[in-house]
């Protein structure tokens, strides 16, 4: 159970944090946000449903846009454009 965080593609970046818990999905959104560049687009993948909502509204307070939320096999995918 290793965080994970890549360069995906040009402009894109992919954060994996499955098997985490609150409050870890949400710092290392907050920091792989700070890590990348303005308008670019971070992939955050996990498995823990009562950290969605702290992360949007984490977003939110940050003014970053939540452009893609989806759920696949039990995990969640946001899809984070960074302001």
């Amino acid at each position: 159970m290793a965080m994970k965080f890549e360069k995906k593609g040009e402009g894109v970046y992919l954060l994996d944090v499955c098997g985490y818990v609150c409050p870890h999905p949400q710092i290392y959104c907050k920091k792989s946000l700070e890590k990348i560049g303005e308008g670019e687009i971070l992939e955050m993948t996990f498995d823990n449903p009562s950290s969605a909502e702290t992360i949007v509204q984490m977003l939110d307070q940050a003014g970053h846009e939540l452009v893609e939320k989806k759920n696949e096999g039990g995990k969640i995918i946001f899809k984070i454009k960074k302001a």
